[in-house]
């Protein structure tokens, strides 16, 4: 898949709006993670050095169409400022006479950051007239938020529509890496699914079924996976409506000749705390007052093996609870196989949302290929989906 980017001609002295994705976690008015600011700074750093008069625009939250200050970019201004050190101005609104004043008076080495997009409820709406105000004051659009891709949004899908659009550095990157990914693995080809539900991830293993060489489950999922396969899991999580699809995955794995690998152990406790009674035990043998909360050490060593021999993995999902430190072992130690794998040449992508934001916390993010910038964005390119963000800019 190639993607239509720009040239240092296309941009020259024009006033340029960016959007990207700075919806970042904060607590008490403060960014506790840079990771997604970080991501977008190729892209802003190569249009600034082409002369580019550069303006964002991004969400951050839920606001659902109102000005509500809890959502506000303004921090997100300071922060970037700080990463970067460039000149960086706040704008506390996203259309209108302050954006026209703003870019009035701009030098050519100010970033302009405009206010959070979802205060206008016409945002997500994929509103058109919409979209004209948010670039009337615009000579181009550069879409960069490959997190919000997945969504046709007025800033993500709309404004290509109105402006001459090209896509970013941080989109390119996603698109080359998860398109290798998915479209040429290299065999082995091993999938990591974990997190809570199944459901999530029903269409990326029917569209990838074919290329799979194993699938490694961990995670909540692990559970109805396990009570399909006839064991009891205690009070674990389970999709008891997903029980029938987890039985027909298995039995279609075998077909096709896809090793399926599920939790041979598993840490369990009575209850999601810190301060729970945790326990190791056999899949098969969870107590019917505990819960699992994570694969064991056996399960780790056996997914391990597979992983340390592949020449490619995508990973989508953490193996347990891992906020939680007892329950933390799991996915910290896949993240570290990972790794390994990716030193031995291994194509390693890792899904965004908790997967990468535990990858990131347990300091392997830049010791594996990939880490997305996207959890439901990468989830729905390894569905097989067309992404609305993306669409206006695939050239073949």
């Amino acid at each position: 898949m190639h993607l239509k980017t720009f040239t240092p001609e296309d941009v020259s002295g024009k006033k340029v709006l960016v959007r990207v994705d700075f919806n970042v976690p904060m607590e008490d008015g403060n960014v506790t993670d840079v990771t997604r600011i970080n991501a977008h700074v190729p892209t802003i750093k190569a249009l600034l050095e082409a002369g580019a008069k550069v303006t964002l625009v991004s969400h951050l939250g839920r606001p659902k169409g109102t000005f509500n200050l809890k959502y506000t970019l303004a921090p997100v201004a300071d922060e970037l400022a700080k990463i970067s050190g460039w000149k960086v101005t706040f704008v506390n609104d996203c259309i209108g006479n302050k954006v026209a004043y703003a870019l009035s008076t701009q030098t050519q080495d100010e970033i302009l950051l405009l206010e959070n997009v979802r205060f206008y409820a016409e945002e997500e709406k994929n509103d058109l007239a919409f979209a004209k105000k948010l670039t009337e004051n615009f000579e181009v659009f550069v879409m960069d938020a490959f997190s919000a891709s997945h969504r046709a949004h007025a800033s993500t899908r709309a404004a290509a529509e109105l402006l001459p659009s090209f896509s970013g550095a941080l989109i390119l990157r996603e698109i080359k890496m998860l398109s290798t990914a998915r479209d040429n693995p290299r065999s082995p080809f091993v999938l990591i699914l974990g997190g809570a539900k199944v459901s999530d991830k029903i269409a990326v293993v029917e569209n990838m079924m074919d290329k799979i060489d194993t699938i490694l489950i961990g995670g909540g999922m692990a559970f109805t996976f396990l009570k399909a396969s006839g064991m009891e899991i205690g009070q674990s999580l389970c999709e008891t409506e997903r029980l029938d699809f987890a039985a027909q995955m298995l039995a279609k794995a075998t077909e096709k000749g896809v090793t399926i690998l599920l939790p041979t152990d598993v840490v369990a406790a009575t209850e999601l705390s810190c301060d729970a009674a945790v326990k190791t035990v056999k899949a098969e043998q969870i107590p019917s007052d505990m819960m699992g909360l994570d694969i064991g050490p056996e399960t780790v060593d056996r997914f391990a093996e597979v992983l340390v021999s592949a020449k490619t993995v995508i990973w989508n999902g953490p193996m347990g609870v891992f906020e939680k430190e007892p329950f933390a072992c799991g996915t910290r130690d896949i993240a570290k196989a990972l790794a390994d794998a990716t030193e031995k040449g291994a194509l390693t992508v890792v899904g965004g949302g908790d997967t990468a934001a535990a990858v990131v916390e347990f300091g392997y993010a830049d010791k594996v290929s990939h880490v997305s910038t996207g959890g439901g964005a990468s989830l729905e390119f390894f569905e097989g989906k067309m992404l609305p963000g993306i669409e206006p800019y695939i050239i073949d």
